[in-house]
Parts: C-alpha cells; sequence; structure tokens
C-alpha cells in the first residue's frame, strides 16, 4: 500500500470514528422551545459577557458568560430547566455541549437573544388579546 493511500484510508478513518462519538445535542422542537421560555419554572441564561448582559437581555435571564459555564455545574443541576441564548447561537450551542458533557441533561438551545425576546413578546401579546396567535 502506498503512503499516499494509507494516510488516505487513515484520515477516512478518523473521520469516521470522530462522527460516531460526537455527543449529540438533543434537539427539541420550536413548540417546545416556545413553551419552555414562557414557562414560570424555567431559568434563562444568557451566556454573553457582563457587558452585553448588561445592555439588553431577555426578562428574568440570568447571566453566566460562556467562560464560567464549567465553574457553574451546580448551579444548572439545581435548575428544573434551562434554556440557554445569546447574540448569534454560538455560544449558546457550545454552552449546552459543555453541560451535557458534563451530565446535566435539563439544558435547552433556544439560540438566540431575538428567539427569546420575540416568544415573551408573542406570550404577551396574546395574553393581551387571546385571539392573538401565531
Amino acid at each position: 500500500m502506498s503512503l499516499k493511500k494509507f494516510f488516505l484510508l487513515s484520515a477516512i478513518l478518523v473521520g469516521l470514528w470522530s462522527c460516531k462519538t460526537a455527543t449529540p445535542i438533543s434537539e427539541v422542537s420550536r413548540a417546545e422551545v416556545k413553551e419552555m421560555v414562557t414557562n414560570p419554572e424555567t431559568t434563562l441564561v444568557d451566556v454573553r459577557i457582563n457587558e452585553q448582559f448588561s445592555e439588553k437581555t431577555s426578562p428574568g435571564a440570568v447571566n453566566i458568560p460562556l467562560a464560567k459555564i464549567e465553574e457553574n455545574l451546580d448551579f444548572f443541576r439545581n435548575q428544573k430547566q434551562v434554556i440557554i441564548f445569546c447574540n448569534s447561537g454560538k455560544q449558546a450551542a457550545q454552552a449546552v455541549e459543555i453541560l451535557k458533557e458534563n451530565g446535566i441533561k435539563n439544558v435547552y438551545d433556544a439560540k438566540t437573544l431575538k428567539n427569546v425576546t420575540a416568544i415573551q413578546q408573542e406570550r404577551n401579546k396574546s395574553k393581551v388579546n387571546p385571539e392573538f396567535r401565531k
């Protein structure tokens, strides 16, 4: 076997192995996320840096920056369910992955502050006008 074929075969095997061992993040439907965001027993966690959190966040959210997620594992273990969000969704996905890798299963990715805010606004409109539905 030529050296080139050996490296190609090795690369393919490593790629297949890494795909099988990746920890999947459980996906939930948009409707389930909407239900959780509006549930008073859900803890909303903004994983952006403190300065961004201070500028604007979702009502009732707590700030645990992505860099401090692992320092707060006990906090997450003590919550019934947690919705994680950030600006673009990348940090939220990383936070959920870190938490799942540490055995915390009650965390869900709402992706962005914009999503969470829109869900909360939609709920508030439907409270004021019960005929408002999307």
